[in-house]
């Protein structure tokens, strides 16, 4: 088939920009087809990047040689680690961006990616021959004054869907609705239709987000400060000590009036009249379903964002909310700090459509139709970060398929990535989902810190990581092996230095004093040259005897995945096997043992028949389709 292009990227935002980058380093030839250029990697809710569970998913994104984590390092207003008090298994790297920069930094790097086109325009049906994608076809610029592509058809090997909330969004304000796919932007009408046609069922989920303010009529005086580290660390391994001027943000608290407020306006809010159908994010609700879900709790904390440095606009994160405009106006008016405050643009919810997520492969790959690829938020989740992992993955392997060679899949015990995409095409969802540390069974290998060390090797093996990156990782890893032997090699009153680490309160400049002269000063001299690698290390000796203890777990759950189920198996067809199981393994096709066992309703009993079979049936020399074993 003569293509246009390798890889098409429908869609522009998070997800759209890391797939486009990566299939495209891949050297895809790539487009990236967008309603509006300018809204690239726009942040359409607060502007931050990272957090606890996120932060360590922009790190492994770095750590295979993607954008975000540069992004957020060229353009932080904030900077702080999250849950430092706590082990390092959940610390959380996390920043205040600047939105408008963002985006544009985002945009600029895209521009410059050898490979790359991107068209404005509206892609309405997805093209298929033999049960494959061939290629999109594209409205008529006269649809809308954006477009700058008259009808269009273009041919690719691979199409990869990273629709937002755009898949026929319906704007709430109110009593008010109207179409779209973010403030000021149409909705995408037809995509959804056309995804029908390529056989995937598409359910809706809502979102919504929180009322801007003039920051100039913010009366921070009745505020909390808080301020970024006084020692910020970056996101990603590339980026040296940040030097930045960082700039506060500002908390304050819901109180009784406000939440009276609310419940006398209940019979307005589109959440409680029926307005709205579909099912919100748990993590981040919205203030109505915060004052009912807990209505013990006489307060709850806001954080004021400052949107950028250029701008005045900040916003208000922990009042998300569509209720019309004048109880939105009462509301604000009633905070501390907010009394005399000016709105500049209310807050809004969202309902759009989505594919639920066990329609998918682990490559992110729809098993309905070859070459339809899918990421982010139209695979239910929420967040800019979990929605730029699965499009980097989503990218990677469009390409990797496009060029004949073999897909990625990263394991649960090697990425918080590999969690996320297994919990979406092995579980399933019935409400947005987000990362959090806890959905990690081994959390304490898959720290934010040794991100460069589990995945960067593979980001190289696959040809995402450049030649730059991978000298920096080389020398960071230099720097660990030296620095380990010696802690290894010197010992004082019987014991390793090493083993100093793992005594409470004992910091690296404590066991460093414990050495010679000689050895004491090439540690601290690794340590202020690769300070992020070298406390690294320190972690793996604090916590040796805890990771050695998972060891057993982790090899176990890796034999597991390594005991590929052939894509045949007839389910129905093997003997001692629960009917419920067997439907459920039918519905979801689980590539491994590993992942069946993963499935929900799915018993150790369930993968113990099902390995037996599939055991017997490779003895036999019988394909796992066949009938009823014996």
């Amino acid at each position: 088939m003569a293509c246009d292009f390798d890889v098409i990227v429908i869609g522009g935002g998070h997800a759209g920009a890391e797939a486009a980058h990566a299939a495209a380093r891949l050297g895809a030839q790539t487009a990236l087809i967008t309603l509006d250029e300018a809204e690239i990697a726009a942040m359409a809710c607060n502007p931050a990047i990272g957090g606890v569970g996120k932060g360590q998913i922009v790190r492994e994104i770095d750590a295979l040689g993607g954008l975000m984590a540069l992004a957020a390092d060229a353009t932080g207003i904030q900077f702080r680690m999250l849950n430092r008090s706590k082990g390092p298994a959940v610390w959380g790297p996390r920043c205040q961006s600047d939105r408008h920069a963002y985006a544009a930094w985002v945009q600029d790097a895209l521009r410059q990616t050898p490979n790359l086109t991107i068209i404005a325009g509206e892609v309405t049906d997805i093209l298929t021959e033999g049960g494959c994608v061939c290629g999109v076809s594209l409205a008529c610029g006269d649809d809308h004054s954006a477009f700058s592509i008259q009808h269009s058809t273009f041919r690719s090997r691979a199409v990869i869907v990273t629709s937002g909330t755009f898949l026929s969004g319906l704007m709430h304000l109110g009593e008010t609705t109207w179409p779209g796919g973010r403030y000021g932007q149409p909705a995408a009408e037809k995509l959804g239709d056309s995804l029908v046609r390529c056989g995937l069922q598409l359910q809706r989920l809502k979102t919504g987000t929180c009322p801007r303010l003039a920051a100039e009529t913010i009366d921070t005086d009745r505020c909390e400060r808080q301020d970024g580290d006084d020692h910020p660390r970056p996101f990603s391994f590339m980026t040296g000590r940040l030097a930045v001027d960082q700039i506060p943000c500002w908390i304050t608290a819901t109180n009784e009036k406000v939440h009276d407020v609310i419940r006398a306006n209940l019979h307005r809010a589109p959440l409680y009249t029926g307005q709205i159908q579909a099912v919100g994010p748990r993590y981040c609700p919205s203030l109505e379903t915060k004052i009912q879900r807990f209505a013990d709790k006489t307060s709850h904390q806001i954080f004021i964002e400052p949107e950028g440095r250029t701008t005045n606009w900040v916003y208000v994160n922990g009042i998300s909310t569509s209720l019309p405009e004048d109880v939105q106006e009462i509301i604000v008016h009633h905070i501390a700090g907010l009394e005399r405050a000016e709105i500049v643009r209310y807050g809004y919810a969202i309902e759009y459509d989505f594919a639920p997520p066990t329609q998918l492969q682990a490559t992110l790959e729809t098993k309905a139709t070859g070459g339809l690829y899918l990421a982010g938020q139209i695979n239910g989740t929420t967040g800019y970060e979990e929605a730029a992992a699965q499009g980097l993955i989503a990218g990677v392997n469009a390409a990797l398929a496009a060029s004949g060679r073999e897909s990625l899949v990263l394991r649960r015990d090697q990425a918080y990535i590999g969690v996320m995409i297994d919990d979406l095409v092995t579980k399933g969802v019935t409400e947005p989902y987000r990362m959090f540390t806890s959905r990690a069974e081994h959390r304490l290998h898959l720290r934010a810190d040794n991100a460069d060390r589990r995945l960067t090797d593979l980001g190289r093996t696959v040809g995402l990581v450049a030649d730059d990156r991978w000298a920096r990782f080389q020398q960071g890893g230099a720097a660990v092996d030296e620095a380990g032997d010696l802690l290894a090699a010197a010992r004082c009153e019987g014991k390793t230095l090493a083993d100093y680490f793992q005594q409470p309160d004992m910091t690296a400049e404590r066991v460093f004093a414990k050495a010679d002269d000689a050895t004491a000063d090439r540690l601290r001299r690794l340590a202020e040259a690769e300070p992020d690698a070298v406390e690294s290390l320190t972690i793996d000796l604090r916590y040796a005897g805890y990771l050695a203890k998972q060891e057993t777990a982790l090899r176990q759950m890796q034999d597991l995945d390594a005991k590929l189920i052939p894509p045949e198996v007839d389910y129905a067809a093997i003997s001692h096997l629960r009917r419920e199981a067997g439907e459920k393994l039918t519905d979801i096709r689980p590539r491994t043992l590993g992942q069946a066992l993963r499935v929900s309703g799915i018993t150790p009993a369930d993968v113990t028949v099902l390995a037996i079979y599939l055991a017997g049936a490779e003895n036999r020399g019988q394909p796992a389709a066949a009938g009823k074993d014996g």
